[in-house]
């Protein structure tokens, strides 16, 4: 098996540094990332300006190459034109941070899943809970295993989001699979420079309110390691069905 890992905080992110072994473990590896720090930058590409890569050395016999851009022009670059093959898995992460609930529309770790998914692999993002000291290694253990059963289940196909809990990283985790939450949380807190003058910066308090049935957001918060099945059609087929009955039109001239 061909692999390809990639993530959104930066070719020299910890987070990518422990899956690296891990994932060399199933198969010939690949990695291609951003060469800064990308997170919120959702599913941006770069088309306005020329995109430069550069080879990086890496632990072992690792090809590995650091990109200018977006982590969606990451895996976008690397399977169209920099792997000398095509890769049967994209894994994205470890991301510093979890990425649930609304969060997997702004992860830019998440869309770097989003984008082997429209090219036909099958992909996985990646995330821990924020720590102090996140341990990056045993969330990579946990990572593998959960690669592990998937692929067993279904060898070819679907686009995973998992997210991992600081609770879960002791022990022997739980795992759930869930929707995401949809619902909205967190505001733009006020502040003033030394100037005085206003600036605000996003805060994720308050959190989002429970849901039933329970929600990734829930259940993370409950210590249990999550995995969703993420789709790429934003369609809306039920009111499709009902607007092609809609006397829609314009008038002449």
């Amino acid at each position: 098996m061909h692999i390809l890992l990639t993530n959104d905080d930066g070719i020299h992110a910890p987070g990518l540094a422990a899956l690296q072994p891990a994932l060399a473990s199933l198969g010939d590896l690949s990695v291609v990332a951003p060469s800064s720090q990308c997170s919120g930058v959702s599913h941006g590409v770069t088309y306005l300006q020329p995109l430069t890569c550069e080879e990086v050395p890496r632990a072992g016999t690792v090809a590995s190459w650091s990109v200018d851009g977006m982590p969606a022009d990451c895996v976008k670059l690397g399977i169209n034109r920099l792997l000398k093959t095509r890769p049967e898995l994209v894994v994205s992460g470890i991301n510093g941070g979890l990425n649930a609930g609304i969060n997997v529309i702004y992860s830019g770790t998440v869309a770097a899943a989003r984008e082997a998914a429209l090219l036909g692999v099958t992909s996985l993002a990646i995330s821990l809970e924020a720590a102090p000291q996140p341990d990056y290694d045993r969330a990579a253990t946990i990572a593998l295993g959960i690669i592990k059963q998937i692929l067993a289940q279904r060898p070819q196909g679907g686009f995973y989001n998992v997210n991992i809990p600081t609770q879960a990283l002791d022990g022997r985790p739980q795992v759930a699979v869930a929707a995401m939450s949809l619902e909205l949380y967190g505001e733009y807190l006020q502040r003033e420079d030394p100037k005085g003058r206003p600036y605000y910066w996003s805060s994720d308090s308050p959190p989002p309110p429970p849901t039933s049935p329970a929600s990734d957001v829930d259940l993370l918060e409950q210590g249990l390691v999550t995995i969703t099945p993420l789709q790429l059609d934003s369609t809306d087929h039920s009111l499709l069905s009902e607007m092609r009955s809609w006397p829609l039109g314009l008038p002449d001239g």
